[in-house]
């Protein structure tokens, strides 16, 4: 009984309150707060400050979060192989990635992954802005740019090349950008992440490095649709060619400034803080760096480490 009240604390904090775990977990809310205190007493210590409208983990709550994980993920591949065999992976894997990436590369190595291990479950949470990985249970997030949240571990897939494109009718109508310095007379498509615009584009290296800050009619803080919104002759995209490498290959998009490369950007998974992941998480991470190896490989658009 014990696992199943840490099991529930877990989704009280990564639901963010009683009533949202009583919801996912089709509970009553009295049944919920009644293991909730049976846990605490266990352990002689209160967990969560609750106010009418937040909760909040105390020190013994966050340590208590922090090391369930852990001890719940390995109860649940032990009991998977006692129940299953050692070969079989089953249960839930909770997966973040940034739009364009989860709609492309990362949905259909799941699609295969999921057909050679059908008793596993993938939830896919799309998104290009800020991510609590470990506040929403995420076991694997793919992340493109540097990491600030030095909590968190990583592994790091390779370095992918930024492209600077545009539709071929776009470029019929409004030209032909030289050199860095004349994207100023062109409409160039803008993502946003959070507070901040993804408007100053750097190009070259060292010495030779050029800052642009763009301007366009379009920004938007879903890179799916400003891609879209390229592919649609709107205007000029910045895009990892990841994202973009089958447009190019198909002429909806046309690479410019090629002489003029931005920097690459690191690819990295990360994962929470815990000390051992169930063998299916560990499972999927290797399926998922082969994908991003094999696709970076075929196209030539990832520098090695």
């Amino acid at each position: 009984m014990i696992l199943h009240n840490i099991a529930l604390f877990l989704q009280i904090v990564e639901r963010g309150s009683l009533a949202a775990a009583a919801r996912e977990t089709g509970l009553s809310a009295t049944t919920v707060s009644e293991r909730l205190a049976a846990l605490e007493a266990h352990y002689g210590v209160v967990l969560l400050n609750r106010t009418t409208r937040s909760i909040s983990l105390t020190e013994e709550g966050r340590l208590l979060a922090e090391g369930a994980r852990s001890l719940l993920g390995e109860a649940e591949d032990l009991d998977n192989r006692i129940r299953h065999g050692a070969k079989t992976l089953t249960g839930p894997i909770r997966v973040s990635a940034p739009n364009d990436m989860g709609r492309g590369v990362l949905s259909a190595t799941v699609a295969r992954f999921l057909e050679e291990h059908p008793a596993i479950s993938v939830e896919l949470q799309l998104s290009d802005g800020y991510v609590d990985v470990v506040g929403e249970g995420v076991d694997i997030a793919l992340r493109l740019g540097q990491i600030t949240d030095s909590s968190l571990r990583v592994r790091r897939l390779g370095e992918i090349r930024r492209v600077i494109c545009a539709a071929p009718d776009y470029l019929e109508r409004r030209g032909t950008p030289r050199n860095p310095s004349d994207l100023n007379q062109h409409n160039c498509l803008v993502m946003r992440f959070g507070d901040g615009l993804d408007n100053v584009w750097r190009f070259g290296s060292g010495r030779t490095q050029q800052v642009i800050t763009v301007r366009g009619n379009r920004i938007a803080n879903d890179g799916a649709l400003v891609r879209q919104w390229g592919v649609e002759g709107h205007g000029i995209v910045l895009k990892s060619e990841l994202d973009v490498g089958e447009d190019l290959r198909e002429g909806r998009l046309v690479e410019l400034l090629a002489k003029h490369a931005p920097p690459p950007t690191p690819l990295q998974m990360l994962f929470p803080p815990s000390r051992a992941q169930p063998r299916r998480v560990r499972a999927l991470v290797d399926w998922i760096a082969e994908a991003v190896r094999h696709a970076t490989d075929a196209e030539g658009i990832a520098e090695r480490e």
